[in-house]
């Protein structure tokens, strides 16, 4: 039984939405956080990136970035930049991006549902990555950026969302980067019931993107368990601001590598190689793979197209993923990239950037491009289901979620 409750939301007054929604936290560096907010004071980056408020020799990481995100927020509250709903709702966050449209319920899940496994994570997390986040929650006493659910698909909720887009939306502006954002409130009793209990029913929801968010997150509420023993369980730091969408509009891109050198191989003994794995065709042009077992790969101003092997695929819900087959058969053996996590020698590319991108950094600075075929929302709950782990850089989602349009007090 998953636990996705209304909260009392505060979020941008009215006309401030379309200024203050920023980009995930983590998709830039110091120096396009600084640009970003820059040519937009507005910008919640302010905020999730507080360091952009100082000079460049404060460390990002410093005690009085955290605190002075602490303080831009509740004094950006206190103007009325922001406000806060008098009861709980939930809300209704629709993105379209090229005519495809995605909608979410905005809501708080627990941070029991997450330690007992009922939300299901499909990749490990890094301690510094999730410090940061923990300081950053805990110092704002706010959950600033939700966390990306999925879940398998629900008529109740969907009806729900249905009637509450038949009314006039709080939010409705489109971002620099052409995503269309429409935000609706549910305040309705009836069907905050239904919504709430329709979730109780669903056994399994899945973390798509944020896993360092929603661990930083879990992990600020045990932290204040300790430190208030009489808990009940109710408290606003039980729960971890989160979108939840069904599957069935879920989206997931190519998420790519790039290698930087043949692993001491000239570029016909590799190609001899691949040839010895995959079944390699040469492409008139570019190409993105065109279903799964597929991979694209360019070098030298050739496309190539290498298609895995009957008898190298598996049934293993991490095994059999294109990106592991990619890795085992070939990245791992023949170019020497043990550890796609820590070697220097791989990159990767969004699918967003296009298959362009591959080619602009073959002839800028690397020696191959791989393009994948997209792993699957269906792939991604068979491996948290199972318990396990994707590897690195399995899935790019797109539209991103914009932080700032929702915040949870703690």
């Amino acid at each position: 039984m998953a636990d996705i409750k209304p909260f009392l939301c505060i979020r941008p007054a009215e006309g401030k939405a379309a200024d203050i929604a920023a980009l995930p936290y983590d998709v830039y560096n110091r120096k396009e956080a600084k640009e970003a907010v820059r040519k937009n004071p507005d910008s919640f980056l302010k905020i999730d990136r507080a360091e952009t408020q100082f000079e460049d020799d404060i460390d990002m990481y410093d005690d009085r970035v955290y605190q002075k995100a602490r303080d831009i927020l509740w004094e950006m509250f206190e103007k009325g930049e922001f406000i806060q709903e008098k009861k709980p709702c939930y809300y209704v966050y629709e993105l379209t991006m090229d005519g495809r449209m995605q909608t979410g319920i905005v809501a708080c899940a627990s941070i029991d549902d997450y330690a007992d496994g009922i939300i299901k994570k499909h990749e490990n997390t890094r301690a510094e990555k999730e410090a940061d986040r923990i300081r950053h929650v805990d110092i704002c006493n706010a959950q600033t950026g939700p966390i990306f659910l999925a879940y398998r698909a629900n008529a109740v909720i969907r009806e729900a969302v249905g009637r509450a887009k038949e009314r006039r939306a709080l939010y409705d502006f489109v971002s620099e980067d052409g995503i269309s954002h429409r935000v609706y409130k549910i305040s309705d009793v009836s069907d905050i019931e239904k919504i709430q209990n329709a979730f109780a029913e669903i056994g399994e929801i899945y973390i798509a993107d944020g896993h360092h968010r929603a661990a930083s997150a879990v992990k600020v509420g045990f932290m204040r368990r300790e430190k208030q023993p009489s808990y009940t369980g109710e408290e606003e730091f039980n729960y971890f601001l989160s979108v939840l969408f069904p599957d069935e509009e879920l989206m997931i891109l190519d998420y790519n590598r790039l290698v930087k050198d043949f692993n001491g191989y000239t570029e016909a003994e590799f190609l001899e190689k691949a040839g010895e794995i995959f079944e390699v065709t040469q492409l008139d042009g570019a190409r993105k793979p065109q279903e799964k077992g597929e991979i694209s790969m360019y070098l030298s101003g050739t496309w190539y197209c290498l298609k895995i092997k009957e008898k190298d695929r598996s049934e293993d819900p991490v095994e059999g993923l294109d990106v592991s087959l990619l890795q085992n058969l070939l990245l791992n053996p023949v170019l020497g990239i043990q550890d796609p996590k820590t070697d220097a020698r791989i990159d990767f590319v969004g699918g967003i950037r296009g298959l362009k991108e591959l080619e602009r950094r073959v002839e800028e600075d690397c020696a191959v491009a791989f393009a994948m075929y997209p792993t699957s929302i269906q792939e991604l709950f068979a491996v948290a289901d199972a318990g396990m782990l994707m590897p690195p850089k399995s899935t790019w989602f797109e539209p991103k979620l914009r932080s700032g349009l929702f915040i949870h007090a703690l």
